[in-house]
């Protein structure tokens, strides 16, 4: 298998299972209506672990465009595959995310908050201040990055990254993920609200285009960041 095509299945697959357990949590009539926020945290924590059990060996499991920039400016990625992973990885998060949408199809109607539809596809604030939005998500992101990069640099046992991977998404989302819903990842938020907007969903409402620059920006500022201060301060 070709590395771009194990990062469009490996973004495909968090997308459905992250973007999965936001809808089994936010639609009407669903077994886990009001799960609550830790339900959703552990679900893309658990999402990250098997989609980087599912393709890390062949493509890294990037899963991120803000994760390939970072690696790259690391100078432990090559430059020549940066185009090809983002496109792979934005074309396996709208594929996903289109998934979600059928999976569910008979609670789209049943939902009448056109915020809770959304919300399964994209990141929104808890309170909208363009400014402090962007700064969660340069900070969640940049925690994410140091703490790839932190993991890469120890030795674990045989197959136990991911799963120390997924733990560090969870510790993010249940610590960083209350203002923005820690997207930290613009694949992850953009494609799906490309994928909101398109789809005929019932009652929708806007995708939020304002807005939706800050859960792209964010991250790419924020991996940087992380990539520079781990050279910087411990290489």
């Amino acid at each position: 298998m070709s590395p771009y095509l194990a990062e469009f299945l490996g973004t495909m697959l968090l997308i459905i299972l992250g973007d999965g357990v936001v809808a089994n949590v936010l639609l009407r009539g669903t077994k886990g209506e009001n799960a609550g926020l830790l339900t959703v945290v552990v679900g893309w924590g658990l999402s990250v672990t098997l989609a980087i059990y599912a393709v890390g060996s062949i493509s890294g499991a990037h899963l991120n465009p803000a994760v390939t920039l970072a690696l790259f400016v690391n100078g432990d990625f090559s430059g020549s595959h940066v185009a090809g992973y983002v496109i792979a990885q934005m074309a396996g998060a709208f594929a996903g995310a289109i998934v979600v949408w059928m999976f569910y199809l008979p609670h789209w109607a049943r939902t009448e908050d056109a915020a809770k539809k959304l919300s399964v596809f994209c990141t929104g604030p808890a309170i909208r201040s363009f400014p402090s939005n962007l700064l969660s998500e340069i900070i969640a992101t940049m925690v994410l990055v140091l703490g790839i990069l932190f993991i890469g640099a120890y030795k674990f046992a045989e197959g136990l990254n991911p799963i120390v991977v997924g733990a560090l998404i969870i510790a993010i989302g249940v610590s960083l993920g209350g203002t923005t819903g820690f997207a930290i990842n613009p694949a992850r938020d953009l494609a799906p609200r490309i994928a909101h907007f398109i789809l005929p969903i019932s009652g929708k409402g806007s995708s939020d285009w304002s807005y939706s620059w800050i859960p792209v920006i964010g991250p790419l500022i924020g991996g940087l960041l992380g990539s520079w201060i781990f050279k910087a301060l411990f290489i």
